[in-house]
């Protein structure tokens, strides 16, 4: 049996991403890959760096689906049906809206997929498949003894391939997140000797954890980290703010070879965080979290989120200037995203102030999907616009890097590469029946 693997990308987030440096592989369909018999042949496709072939000869075409990536997904895996491919989806989005999903596909894997997706292969090689695999939420899967992922068929990466996990799971319950709609409530940790082996395996000398909350268990990281001493790797990781406390942590982090932790602030107001259930970061707290880090010679990353609640159109000045005095080596720069089923959502919904439900505007980058409170959807997306290109204009990555200090090289680079994205043409119009007259700071293509 042929079997094809596609980790989607729609247009809107291929054309942001074009240039930056820090667009590492996603991990599920090389993991995915992992489980199937080497009786079958299998290929992995990513939209990243490879085109679809529609007309591929296979008999079962497997893909990932997110919320931005739903319309194209959608699209993509009718083409696929109309040609006589049987077509499995699987990923948040199918797991959160299987309803919506089920027309698409002629079979969904719901949740989890380590016990489900094999299950799929013995129906599919037996001749049957159930229209649903759903995994258990009373049964999550064990992260023990998992297969090695198939990074040897990642095509087109470079030294961006290697991504790892160690945990799954998230004890936080932010509204704005839908992990815990995803994922099983419980907490769960591969065991740190086989962590370090595939670690010990990877090719590149670079590789990101895919965890979201790597630090979330101190005993295990620290136990992690010990076995990962002496492996000539440098990484990156997702943390909290209260995770960062530990200096004993920290140092055992980067004696491990922790070179970047991305580090979820989302705000400067007291107010926005805690209108969505994040109080336990402490804006108060920021500069002090990131002058631990950079003790300790790790570089940070910052989520920056704009749109909740609580901003106006002073937070874009407001927040540039703390970061920028902070010495905040890097940022991911967001539009708040209302994802389906999440809190916020239902809230947006529910009050009328939603501006579309098509999935293709959900990407957190290149569209606004609500009516602000305190500004207009407008005034929204110029700030944000404003934000990135003051953020990572050559005075205020100089002025950052000066006052970081901490792997000047790296941070030079990562912001480079930001910077070079700012000028790519965008498709579409990043309001949904916006009037396309209204002065926005925007790419002149696909108008």
């Amino acid at each position: 049996m042929k079997i094809l693997l596609i980790t989607p990308e729609n247009p809107f987030i291929r054309a942001f991403r074009r240039g930056q440096f820090n667009n590492f592989a996603q991990l599920t369909m090389p993991h995915l890959a992992g489980f199937v018999s080497r009786q079958h042949e299998v290929t992995l496709l990513d939209e990243r760096t490879q085109s679809v072939d529609l007309d591929a000869p296979v008999d079962l075409v497997g893909i990932t689906c997110s919320t931005p990536n739903a319309s194209h997904v959608y699209r993509m895996a009718d083409a696929f049906r109309v040609r006589g491919r049987l077509v499995v989806l699987g990923g948040p989005h199918p797991t959160l809206l299987p309803d919506e999903a089920r027309p698409h596909a002629d079979a969904l894997v719901i949740g989890e997929a380590e016990n489900t997706w094999p299950q799929l292969l013995e129906d599919l090689t037996r001749g049957g498949l159930q229209p649903e695999y759903r995994s258990c939420p009373g049964e999550p899967p064990s992260l023990e003894h998992l297969p090695t992922p198939r990074r040897d068929l990642i095509a087109g990466r470079g030294w961006l391939a290697d991504t790892v996990i160690a945990t799954r799971g998230c004890p936080h319950r932010c509204h704005f997140c839908n992990l815990r709609q995803i994922y099983a409530p419980d907490l769960r940790f591969r065991p740190v000797e086989e962590v370090a082996a595939e670690i010990r395996g990877l090719r590149s000398p670079f590789f990101a954890f895919w965890d979201d909350q790597l630090f979330m268990d101190r005993d295990y990281a620290h136990r992690l980290f010990k076995a990962m001493e002496g492996l000539n790797r440098r990484w990156a990781a997702m943390v909290t703010q209260d995770s960062v406390s530990d200096d004993r942590l920290l140092a055992a982090a980067a004696r491990a070879g922790c070179t970047c932790l991305f580090l979820g602030l989302e705000s400067f107001s007291e107010a926005s965080l805690a209108s969505v259930n994040k109080a336990f970061n402490r804006v108060e707290g920021y500069g002090d979290a990131i002058a631990r880090i950079h003790t300790h010679g790790i570089s940070v990353q910052a989520g920056i989120v704009f749109g909740f609640d609580g901003d106006d159109t002073s937070c874009f000045e407001r927040t540039l200037d703390l970061i920028t005095r902070m010495g905040l080596d890097g940022a991911t720069v967001s539009i708040l995203t209302p994802f389906p089923q999440t809190e916020i959502f239902r809230k947006l919904n529910e009050s009328g102030r939603l501006l579309t439900q098509d999935w293709s505007y959900y990407n957190g980058k290149t569209a606004i999907t609500f009516r602000p409170a305190q500004m207009s959807p407008e005034e929204l997306w110029n700030g944000y616009m404003w934000f990135r290109r003051q953020f990572f204009s050559r005075r205020c990555i100089l002025e950052r890097t000066t006052r970081s200090r901490t792997r000047p090289l790296q941070t030079l680079a990562l912001n480079w590469g930001y910077r070079r994205a700012l000028n790519n043409p965008l498709p579409g119009w990043p309001i949904p029946d916006g009037d396309p007259g209204v002065n926005l700071d925007w790419s002149s293509v696909g108008r």
